[in-house]
């Protein structure tokens, strides 16, 4: 037997198999770990500072958190190409409960080492998280299926914070004052969080992916070192697709962290809640449409990402332009914006907006790397990228949320300016997005040997596309 052939992954026998080792399986197992790991994250968040009565010690954790992804992603990126997907993903799973227990344990309590200590453990779970299942979302399937894919993990995340908020909700239902969520919230959550490990073990490697179509990809493993992927990384980043969209990567999440400041410093602790669960609803709304649309052969893949961007950022322009000015409205006043106030709507109504256009660019940035690049290998290193950059500009934004002396209208007009210097540069990578996007060897002539050169690896790479074998294994 040829070396090619023996590269090829035999054709399960059941259809409960091949559906198990298809892409379309896998994708939805990382949107679960998603949900139980970053989406309860995300739950707790979407109450503003963590369900806790003030907000400066958990932006002071988070901003930890992000601090050690802006190196942690990079790093993860690099190893999850020397020592596997999977592997990276099991790592991504056990640092979000610890951090949730410390909440728990402040908010009964009053530990406040705990939480730092849980925002360290997150950051590095979490860098290894983001830089696994992204590459699982994008680079499993086909192009064609990227849209799709990618709402999937990003919808199944939302998911957590959904049955989160549902939870915080009917805790704190009748609680109509400021302050901070039942501590009882924590325990069913910390419980949901511990169910990602097991999930992970079920995620299948990539050499063991079978497409529709009857292709599988490489094991992007062999014969990797972790410093040659961060040579690899920092060719990619030289690109001007991936350097175009590092402004709008750090300064698109600092509105995340005003709308937990905005939200403890004026809305009941129902409110908080309620606030969690509609936007977590709204979020996935946002993932099913933009699924749909990026997938559609209505237009050309140029045309949607120009149609996609300008919408998102005419959009954005306006909500935080209402948003100042409800700002400066409510700063004026000594207010409890509860769901039975006169003020609710007003105030409540951006809240939702800003979370529709967040999980919006979310689907945007994800959906344009798909589009630039159709290796594993190099998507895995561009979700670091991504990410890293991402967390540079949370671990920041969070750090200034943690000042005391900082007003939100101050944190809200740095968003705004930080939003304002990415149109120019987002505009100028939307319109370098292709039809198609570009193969391994494309990018190894574009970037200056993104792709190490080694023709024995060069050799295998050609096994990518090859038809699976019509063999039958158990």
């Amino acid at each position: 037997m040829s070396e090619a052939q023996s590269d090829i992954v035999p054709q399960p026998r059941s259809k409960l198999a091949r559906w198990y080792r298809s892409p379309l399986c896998s994708v939805i197992l990382a949107g679960l770990i998603s949900f139980t790991q970053p989406g309860i994250w995300n739950a707790l968040n979407a109450t503003g500072a963590g369900g806790q009565q003030k907000p400066f010690l958990v932006n002071g954790a988070n901003a930890l958190t992000f601090g050690i992804m802006a190196f942690g992603c990079i790093f993860f990126s690099a190893f999850a190409n020397k020592f596997g997907l999977k592997t990276t993903l099991i790592i991504g799973t056990l640092g979000y409960a610890p951090y949730s227990a410390s909440l728990y344990v402040n908010n009964r309590y009053g530990v406040e080492w705990f939480v730092l200590f849980g925002g360290a453990t997150c950051g590095i779970a979490a860098s290894a998280l983001w830089a696994s299942e992204g590459a699982i979302a994008l680079g499993y399937g086909d192009v064609n299926q990227r849209g799709r894919h990618t709402a999937i993990w990003l919808g199944l995340r939302e998911l957590g914070q959904l049955i989160g908020a549902s939870i915080q909700l009917s805790l704190n239902v009748k609680d109509g004052s400021r302050g901070k969520v039942s501590y009882t919230t924590y325990l069913v959550l910390v419980a949901l969080q511990c169910l990602g490990l097991p999930l992970a073990l079920l995620v299948s490697p990539p050499e063991k992916i079978i497409r529709a179509d009857g292709t599988k990809l490489i094991d992007p493993t062999k014969k990797k070192a972790v410093l040659g992927e961060l040579g690899r990384m920092w060719k990619l980043l030289q690109r001007k697709q991936m350097f175009f969209l590092i402004p709008i990567l750090v300064g698109f999440n600092w509105n995340s962290v005003y709308i937990g400041l905005y939200q403890t410093a004026y809305f009941s602790v129902r409110a908080r809640t309620l606030s969690s669960l509609v936007t977590s609803v709204v979020a996935s709304i946002a993932n099913v449409f933009w699924g749909w649309f990026y997938d559609t052969r209505f237009f050309r893949r140029p045309t949607i990402a120009k149609i996609s961007w300008f919408t998102l950022a005419t959009c954005m322009t306006a909500v935080l332009s209402w948003q100042v000015a409800n700002e400066k409205r409510y700063s004026s006043q000594d207010i409890t914006i509860d769901w039975t106030s006169p003020e609710f709507g007003r105030a409540f109504g951006s809240v939702v907006l800003l979370r529709f256009l967040n999980e919006s660019h979310y689907m945007l940035v994800y959906w344009i790397l798909g589009a630039f690049f159709d290796d594993i290998e190099i998507l895995t290193l561009a979700v670091g990228i991504v990410r890293s950059f991402e967390s540079v500009g949370s671990a920041v934004s969070y750090g200034i949320g943690a000042v005391k002396t900082i007003h939100p209208l101050n944190n809200l007009i740095v968003s705004f300016a930080m939003f304002g210097v990415s149109l120019v540069p987002t505009s100028l990578a939307v319109f370098l997005v292709p039809e198609r996007p570009a193969t391994s060897a494309e990018v190894a002539s574009l970037s200056g040997d993104v792709r190490d050169s080694d023709p024995e690896v060069d050799s295998k790479d050609d096994t990518k596309g090859v038809p699976v074998q019509a063999s039958t294994v158990l």
